[in-house]
């Protein structure tokens, strides 16, 4: 028997599409204030432009992937666990909008707060029942710090 046999081909992909959707509705939501963008004072530390997409991709289809670690756990900690799965993403999917669509730049700021705060406890709801699903999550932890940083600053230069 091999660790691919006891994988559940459809919840994954299911797991991994969701975020990925998510992620790309916003995209296409917020691409024309994407490229205005370009056109304000950005702090010396943000990342060349086509990096985002890389790295939201990847983070995307980690999460999708830890959450189908937690998927066929059955308990009260999962329903919760799932609980602020729905509502990170959804705030996470707020987000762009506020930044890119609304120029909100302090308003997006709060919020991408409350999103590392949810973040936060869903990795610790997480580690509650799959520890790799808690660790799977934390490059995303560690790119809201610094989309943060990125974003408090574009606030403040602008």
């Amino acid at each position: 028997m091999t660790i691919t046999s006891n994988i559940k081909w459809k919840p994954l992909l299911v797991n991994i599409i969701i975020p990925l959707a998510v992620g790309t509705l916003a995209g296409l939501v917020t691409r024309e204030g994407m490229q205005d963008y370009n056109n304000i004072i950005k702090p010396s530390l943000s990342p060349p432009d086509w990096l985002f997409p890389i790295v939201w991709t990847v983070l995307y289809t980690l999460m999708g992937i830890s959450t189908y670690l937690i998927y066929n756990k059955d308990s009260n900690i999962n329903k919760t666990s799932f609980i602020v799965y729905a509502f990170q993403l959804a705030i996470n999917f707020i987000w762009p909008i506020l930044f890119f669509g609304f120029k909100a730049y302090l308003f997006a700021f709060i919020i991408i707060i409350i999103l590392i705060l949810l973040v936060s406890a869903m990795i610790f709801l997480f580690y509650k029942e799959n520890i790799i699903a808690a660790k799977l999550q934390v490059p995303y932890l560690i790119w809201l710090l610094f989309a943060a940083y990125l974003n408090i600053s574009v606030y403040l230069l602008n």
